[in-house]
């Protein structure tokens, strides 16, 4: 039996790919700032490719924009919009690829960066590839937009490699067609056919030698470097202070209450605190963390003045966030923004002076 949004491993979405939707919305007449804010993320701080948004709440915000804007084709519609450099290092390592087969490949190997609950296996079979996309997690009404976005997406993918689409390739689709694909078909270059057992991308075995424009055998072997690197770390950081922290970067207002975070992630205050304190870490802690980094953000990458800082990162005035991030670095946010500006000084985020 497949997980659930709520019981299943929550590795989080990439949250740029919630800024992209974001905009999309906006094309067609729908508030996307108010939608974000009613789920309790920070618009602003979507256009990253490193920041990660909970399960829960991306699956809530697809939700409601599926709803409010009326349109269930929001899956076919993001795919057209999914450039390759997006999809960060993944999408790298993919463009520098030498062949068409070895992107898809890599694409299978490291899905998990961006889309963690979806698996792609390959079998050949006749004159073709088959690759097979399943999804190991119960998402509900959400599966017809995310195996569009996957599949579709693809489609976009194999068009941006090679400058062309790919010849004889086609999407195979379970479940009867939808009412909404009729207003879509004219945009897919491939053909599309419902009713089959299985969601699959079909290419001519042949096909998987084209070339790709953008080899680049150097940048090839360090991206994929990251993409490996990026994976463990995933999996590693897997744990329940991870899944709250990643709550706690992208909330808004911030920072979010404790009791903001615990409905976001299905359990009670209590359970939120006890699990956490089993690992070694408290809510409090997970805060001070995000603040101390978003801080140094924004004093190296903004003008804002100390008091703009300080409402900012939820504090009373420039006066209590000035004492904060002293205690934590062991000097003032002004001297902190003098040195990060200084010709030649190192890129680096702002460290616990003893540590939290």
């Amino acid at each position: 039996m497949r997980a659930s949004v709520a019981t299943a491993q929550d590795l989080g979405m990439p949250a740029i790919y919630l800024h992209l939707l974001a905009e999309l919305l906006n094309t067609i007449g729908v508030d996307e700032r108010d939608l974000l804010l009613r789920v309790g993320l920070d618009p602003l701080r979507l256009n990253s490719t490193d920041l990660r948004v909970s399960q829960s709440q991306a699956s809530e915000f697809v939700t409601r924009a599926i709803i409010e804007s009326g349109e269930p084709g929001l899956g076919i519609m993001l795919a057209r919009e999914l450039k390759l450099p997006l999809h960060g290092a993944l999408g790298t390592a993919v463009m520098s690829s030498r062949t068409l087969g070895e992107a898809l490949d890599l694409m299978g190997r490291y899905l998990t960066l961006r889309a963690p609950h979806l698996k792609v296996s390959r079998r050949d079979a006749g004159q073709n590839a088959w690759f097979r996309v399943t999804c190991d997690m119960d998402l509900g009404p959400l599966q017809g937009f995310i195996m569009d976005s996957m599949l579709f997406g693809c489609v976009t993918m194999g068009t941006q490699l090679t400058g062309s689409t790919v010849p004889g390739s086609r999407v195979l689709r379970r479940g009867p067609e939808p009412t909404y694909f009729h207003r879509f078909r004219q945009m897919i270059p491939v053909p599309v056919e419902y009713g089959a057992t299985e969601d699959a991308l079909l290419i001519p075995l042949a096909a998987l030698d084209m070339q790709i424009r953008f080899s680049d055998d150097q940048l090839a072997a360090s991206s994929r470097a990251k993409c490996e690197e990026a994976l463990k770390e995933l999996t590693e950081d897997a744990g329940f202070a991870c899944r709250v922290r990643r709550v706690i970067e992208t909330s808004h207002p911030f920072p979010p209450k404790l009791a903001r975070v615990a409905g976001t992630l299905f359990v009670s205050e209590r359970t939120l605190k006890r699990r956490l304190q089993e690992e070694g870490a408290s809510f409090q802690n997970l805060v001070d963390q995000v603040r101390l980094e978003r801080a140094g953000e924004l004093l190296k990458n903004t003008g804002m003045n100390l008091s703009q800082i300080a409402d900012a990162l939820g504090y009373a005035d420039a006066a209590n966030f000035t004492r904060a991030f002293k205690r934590w670095t062991g000097q003032s946010p002004s001297q902190y923004r003098t040195a990060a500006l200084k010709p030649g000084a190192a890129r680096q985020r702002p460290s616990m002076a003893a540590g939290l």
